[in-house]
Order: C-alpha cells, then structure tokens, then sequence
C-alpha cells in the first residue's frame, strides 16, 4: 500500500520503519525542517520500563490539589475555559482507583517490556550510535512514605516482567556514587537493571535515514491543513499549501496535536497536551556526574547523561498548547540538579532550558490503531513514555495494518 504517515517525532518514524520493512511505500509529512523538533527534541533520554506507574493513581489527587496555585509545583493544572481540558481531567480523576490503576500499568508494561526489547534489537541490526547507557535506571526516594509506598509497586511490577527491584540508601550510593554527595537524605530506591537511557532526538534522526535508504520519503516544512475522505474512507492528505498527497492508508503521528486534526472528522480522543520542560547542562572533562540514568520521586525529575552532556527532565503543566519556555517552571530543575550533586560545578548561562507538549491520555495508556474512518489509523497520547514505548508502537501498529496476529493484546490501546 501507499500509507502516509503525518509526524517525524520519535512515534512516526518508528511507524514509517516498520511500514516500509513491510513492503510499504511510505511517506511522511512534518511541518518542520528535520526529525524530532518538537516533542522528542530534548526529552528526559530514558528508556523506563519502571516508570510503567500512571500519573493517575489513587494518590494523585490529593498531590494536585496540594500543588494548586504554585508555579513551581511539579504538576500544575491552570484552569481554562476549555472543554477539551475539563473532559480530560474528569477522565483522569476516574482513572485514579485502584482497579483502573492496576489495568493501565498493566498495559504500559506490556507494551513498554516489547518496546524495550526492540529498541535493543534494532540498535544492535542497525548499529545505531545515540549515546546509549545501558546502566539501567535507578528511582530514588527523599520521603519514607513515599518509599513505602514504591515497594508493592516494585512488587506488582516484577509480577508482569519489570525487575523492579528495592534497594536500601547504601546500595543506592554504591549503584550511582554521586549520590553520595547528595544535600538531601535518601532514603532507599528502586533498580531496574534493564532500563536504558539514550538520546531520543539522535535516534530518531539515524532511524530517519536508514528509512530514506529503503525508500521512505520525507516532505518537511510541509504542514497539514486537513484529511480528505470519500464516504467513510480516507483518500487523501491536504497540505497548507494546499496539495493533496493522496494515499491508500494515513497514520495520525502527531502527538498533542492529533486531536486537532481527527476533530473535523468527528473523531474524539482523549488526548491533551502536558507541556513538560528539560533543561541540558554541558560537561567539562572528568566531571563528577552521575552515569546511571536517575529518577527522583520527590521532585518528579529525571536525570541522564548523554554523551558530554547532562538533561534533567521534569514537571507536567496543563496549560493547553502554550510552548513559550516560563522561567519559574526551570528553576525547580536547577535547584535540585544542585541539591543532589553539589560538586557538579556549572553556570545557568550555560544551560540550555527547553519545552515541550507531551500528549497525554487519561490513563497514561497509549492509542495505536485503526479509527472508525476505513484506512485512517493513530499512534498518539504516549505522554512522558515516547521513549520507552516508540519502537514497540510503530511494531504494534505495522502488524495492524498487516492484518498479522499482534506479538502482545492490541485490545488495551485501540481508539474507543
């Protein structure tokens, strides 16, 4: 078939790969000059099968309610005239019980464990260089309470295929020593050998290529106006400028955005976008930073080392599609990379502050299927998890399209 695929972050250009190692002709069309400029730019770098917990659990929303009105809370909901947002929350807060809490981490982890093992194979067939660390990732805890309440995760996790395992402060420090130099007490962690961290925006621009080497094409600086269908099936894809590339088959990759354009079809999903923010610190020569990919559960921050460069990732802002960087929103990052490693010695003119529109749904649970539009399928609404759930995606969507018996349940992602 001829499928366009409409996004080059991280989620289309691992659909186009596997559409194009099916015998597809494929061609994917971006708005920007080049791969992974928007969300997959400058994202947290991790690979987290342990990060499978949803943001909507039972605990949630208490922590909301306690963050509302700081700026420089890790989760800020400002409140809009916005139906689509209000929609969005009152599903968030029924997924926080505990059974649907159980059901989406399920989910997730299904997905993320078969994302995760492809993502290793790929690497290896293509040989692919993105600043790869395969150290695992270690989740640390500031809080006792918060500490307890991880160890039946853990224990829920390792049930399903995560090896999730408890470690107490001591084993923490002798995973990551630089921790030890830490201002604030840890009081144990979690380890997951498996975990992996790595450049996103790297390997999406190196997957891009070995796509245009079997035939993939790339239309960039080419926005999309709308989609075209005759009757209940889609013909074609309307360019700003008003071409049409016409296709047998369209995937919708365009994250935060996708429900912008599947609306006019009458096509409702539940994504909306969580603008998240980064900030990149450069590395001076043998410098005393950690090489084990790091998740402080206080801040709700993550911590990589890409090549000779550090990216700390955090917070969650509901604010619709607002994309201009708020200063107040980077200083909490700051102040923790400097409360935990103290003798990491770098200027904040230096650094490098970046944001981005994460499209999240309700349960944290992706949508990777076929619409009610005949040959009109999604891969969106992965939210912090794009990294870690990208490879596996693209997979689950190709073996859609292809008809072929699906490697995990299909039935957990589909578009309601």
């Amino acid at each position: 078939m001829r499928i366009v695929v409409l996004g080059a972050g991280l989620i289309g250009v691992a659909t186009a790969w596997f559409l194009a190692e099916d015998g597809h002709e494929v061609i994917v069309v971006e708005r920007q000059p080049g791969p992974a400029r928007e969300t997959s730019f400058a994202n947290g770098g991790q690979i987290s099968v342990s990060h499978a917990e949803p943001w909507a659990n039972p605990g949630t929303p208490v922590k909301v309610f306690k963050w509302l009105g700081r700026e420089d809370s890790p989760l800020l909901w400002r409140l809009r005239a916005d139906i689509a947002q209000w929609a969005w929350g009152l599903r968030f807060l029924r997924e926080c019980t505990p059974g649907r809490t159980r059901d989406n981490i399920r989910a997730i982890l299904a997905l993320a464990l078969d994302s995760r093992a492809r993502l290793k194979a790929l690497r290896r067939e293509l040989g692919l260089d993105y600043d790869c660390l395969e150290r695992g990732i270690l989740h640390y805890y500031t809080d006792a309470a918060e500490f307890e309440h991880a160890l039946p995760q853990a224990e829920f996790m390792r049930q399903f295929g995560c090896d999730r395992v408890v470690k107490s402060a001591a084993e923490c420090f002798a995973i990551e020593p630089a921790l030890a130099h830490s201002t604030i007490p840890i009081v144990g962690g979690t380890y997951t050998v498996d975990d992996e961290s790595g450049d996103a925006q790297r390997f999406t621009a190196l997957l891009a290529e070995r796509c245009k080497a079997r035939g993939v094409s790339f239309r960039y600086d080419s926005a999309v106006a709308g989609i075209e269908q005759d009757g209940n099936c889609f013909t074609a894809v309307r360019l700003d400028n008003g071409e049409r590339v016409n296709a047998d088959a369209c995937v919708v990759a365009l994250g935060s955005y996708s429900p912008l354009l599947l609306r006019p079809l009458g096509i409702l999903i539940p994504v909306y976008p969580a603008k998240g923010y980064s900030i990149t610190i450069p590395l001076s020569e043998g410098a005393p930073v950690p090489t084990v990919s790091l998740t402080d559960d206080e801040a709700k921050v993550v911590i990589s080392r890409l090549g000779q460069h550090l990216r700390v990732a955090g917070t969650a802002e509901f604010t619709g599609y607002d994309t201009q960087i708020n200063p107040v929103r980077v200083v909490p990052l700051l102040r923790r990379v400097r409360q935990v490693f103290p003798q990491l010695d770098f200027s904040n003119d230096a650094v490098e502050p970046w944001t981005g529109l994460r499209p999240a749904t309700p349960s944290n649970v992706p949508l990777i299927g076929s619409t009610p539009v005949d040959g009109l399928f999604v891969n969106t609404g992965h939210g912090t998890l794009g990294w870690t759930l990208a490879v596996g995606s693209g997979r689950l969507l190709a073996d859609q399209i292809a008809g072929r018996v699906t490697t995990i349940d299909s039935v957990p992602y589909r578009v309601r």
